[in-house]
């Protein structure tokens, strides 16, 4: 089945994924998920800023591809810390007066296999500061913003935290990757539990595998590949729009009524909430 993109849903008479009037701060946003989903979230309206790290070229190439800097800026940010999560939002707010959609696409896993056994504390506590500490910060920045500011028609806010199937089923030798991970999906369940009342909703997106540069790797190499997809059953790895696409759509009016969810993007290989 090809995938149908956000620009041919839209024009299906009756359905609308428009977000116009809306700001969204997506993290990791130059490059794999975070690229797909700023395209989409430009071409449902919204005017979007994302993060990146070292792919200025990049990001440059994507603002231009967006319509410029009057809908779209790239802002270059580290994201180890709170307060490198709480500078991020700091600036989408001076791009744009406002903030409505938060994405917390950023992460890393380290390439590496690690037994906990060997497994440094500097490669743990780097990998949750990255993965964990940040999104601390960016989300306690966001809700504040998304509490003070005029609120629009529908929800006050959205936030999406990207998360893994490895939260769920754990993995082997990236511990404090899964760990990481984890986390986001308590921090989701808390979020929506505190803020739901409050019209903003909180919902993670768990993605499987998907055909990025980290993953490339692993998909490339012949018997790793073939171990990968033979826990998926539908016997491919996932395109980033794949992702990006319920990314958006727990963004908008069709989504009105879920909050808290885990939601599983991974072709079948993880059939747990």
């Amino acid at each position: 089945m090809d995938f149908v993109s956000v620009r041919d849903m839209n024009q299906i008479e009756g359905v609308s994924l428009s977000l116009a009037g809306r700001v969204a701060l997506i993290t990791g946003g130059s490059r794999g998920i975070g690229a797909a989903t700023v395209r989409m979230f430009r071409q449902s309206g919204a005017k979007v800023v994302f993060s990146y790290r070292a792919a200025e070229a990049q990001a440059k190439e994507l603002v231009a591809e967006c319509g410029g800097e009057e809908f779209c800026v790239a802002v270059k940010q580290d994201l180890a810390s709170a307060a490198d999560g709480a500078a991020l939002v700091a600036a989408a707010i001076r791009a744009f007066g406002r903030l409505d959609c938060l994405i917390a696409n950023h992460g890393v896993w380290p390439p590496v296999d690690a037994p906990i056994s060997t497994m440094t504390d500097e490669q743990w506590r780097s990998t949750l500061a990255i993965n964990l500490d940040s999104i601390f910060g960016l989300v306690r920045a966001s809700v504040a913003q998304m509490q003070a500011q005029p609120a629009l028609s529908g929800p006050r806010g959205h936030i999406v935290l990207v998360a893994s199937t490895a939260a769920q089923r754990g993995e082997a030798f990236h511990a404090d990757y899964a760990a990481s991970k984890g986390a986001l999906i308590s921090l989701t369940k808390s979020l929506s539990s505190e803020l739901a009342g409050q019209g903003i909703y909180a919902n993670c997106v768990a993605p499987g595998w998907v055909v990025t540069e980290m993953s490339a790797a692993a998909l490339e190499h012949p018997e790793t590949s073939k171990k990968v997809l033979a826990t998926i059953p539908l016997g491919r790895a996932a395109s980033v729009e794949e992702i990006a696409g319920p990314i958006l759509f727990l963004c908008t009016p069709l989504a009105g009524f879920i909050s808290g969810e885990i939601f599983n993007v991974n072709g079948g290989a993880v059939l747990v909430g």
